[in-house]
């Protein structure tokens, strides 16, 4: 019987899907900069959770001074805001518990919208709110309030919220709302009124059982509404074929410049792309193999390789941040692979994978442990946080397009 199903695309790894394609395509390529950026030599970064780009190419980085990797004896913890130029030189830094609004327990986001405003989320035990500042650390909203989740259906509050996009069209703020709930929940920008939210395919959030991989597992492009149990064979189910109905960790939202919703779906290892409305277009599920196995060889952080390697996979979650390439029409969709520990290109309008960068898991400049989050400014330049050992903020300058078979 016709399967209503689209093209399917199962990530089973990073080298087993670029094997499946051979064609020619024009791949972004970059060379990593290890001078950049500038930190006060008086500050020591916390782990980066998160960075983003302002509308000058201003890097802004968020870190948790709070959960120092690598005290270093005369050196105090950076705050958690810094701002840095295009050429990596500190501009400013703020951040921290202040009058009149709760500081996250735990740094988690951040994003800075066209209008100067910086937007901040936690995901510490009780961070139920996100933070609107403007661009010098004066506080302005707040959204939600610390230890008031009331789940899924509470409106005026988050639960643990990942991550914050800004869409200037309808003057709205998108949360990733995260790793307590499993919803993207969208409010005004302006008055903090709560507008709408959904889960996975557009469905009510609720708050599911803890879902696994079942036996019949397909990965699929795409979600066609006329698809019912009529459709399936040989034992499959609707979740066999789509994945699970519900968002397990939403760990990032991005809107593009043409009204896409792209949200990281990270435990359930896939992409889902939305209307503004909500209204569910397609999905692709990202890299269930294992590292290559040189990767395990050695020393790394002071600890036998193979130990620290494992520790990425100990957790069966892949898509962790997307971020869009800075051309108008945003070609490229870039998106943190966690299990390889590097960054896939792909179509960003059909979900084809053509590529990725990262020369692995280290500390090198240009590897990366443990890969949370990425931001390109408006040359293309790419700009990524690291937590755990690492703790450091990495810019890859852009070389230009490159034609090359992708197989």
């Amino acid at each position: 019987m016709k399967r209503m199903l689209l093209t399917v695309l199962s990530f089973m790894g990073v080298y087993a899907l670029v094997a499946a394609l051979a064609a020619q395509r024009d791949v972004p390529t970059f060379q990593v900069d290890a001078s950049w950026p500038k930190v006060p030599s008086k500050w020591v970064l916390g782990p980066v959770s998160g960075v983003t780009v302002d509308s000058q190419d201003h890097v802004w980085i968020i870190t948790r001074p709070r959960e120092l990797m690598h005290a270093s004896e005369g050196k105090a913890a950076a705050p958690p805001l810094l701002e840095f130029d295009v050429a990596g030189n500190y501009i400013q830094g703020w951040g921290g518990p202040g009058k009149g609004y709760e500081w996250p327990d735990s740094e988690h986001g951040v994003t800075v919208d066209p209008k100067g405003y910086v937007w901040i989320a936690g995901r510490g035990r009780d961070d139920d709110q996100i933070l609107k500042f403007t661009n010098d650390g004066k506080f302005v909203m707040q959204i939600g309030h610390s230890g008031q989740s009331k789940g899924n259906t509470d409106t005026a509050n988050l639960n643990l919220p990942a991550d914050v996009a800004y869409y200037a069209k309808t003057n709205e703020i998108f949360v990733a709302d995260g790793y307590g709930n499993r919803r993207v929940i969208v409010f005004d920008a302006d008055t903090g009124k709560y507008k709408r939210m959904w889960s996975a395919f557009g469905n009510v959030p609720t708050d599911p059982p803890k879902w696994r991989i079942p036996a019949g597992w397909h990965g699929t492009v795409g979600y066609d509404p006329s698809f019912s149990t009529d459709d399936l064979e040989g034992g499959d189910t609707i979740e066999a074929q789509q994945g699970p109905q519900q968002f397990a960790n939403v760990h990032c939202v991005r809107v593009s410049n043409d009204g896409l919703v792209y949200v990281c779906d990270r435990a359930n290892q896939r992409v889902q792309v939305f209307t503004p409305e909500g209204r569910y277009l397609m999905q692709v599920f990202v890299s269930r193999g294992r590292m290559n196995p040189s990767d395990a060889v050695g020393t790394l952080f002071g600890k036998p390789r193979k130990q620290v390697v494992d520790g990425v996979l100990e957790l069966p979650e892949t898509a962790s941040r997307v971020a869009f390439s800075p051309d108008p029409e945003q070609r490229y969709l870039y998106v943190i692979d966690r299990r390889h520990q590097r960054i896939l290109v792909l179509i960003r309008k059909t979900l084809e994978m053509i590529g990725s960068f990262g020369d692995g898991v280290g500390d090198a400049p240009g590897q990366f442990y443990i890969l949370h989050d990425m931001a390109a400014d408006s040359h293309g330049n790419f700009y990524t946080a690291e937590i755990n050992e690492n703790s450091r903020v990495q810019k890859f300058v852009y070389r230009g397009i490159v034609s090359m078979e992708v197989k």
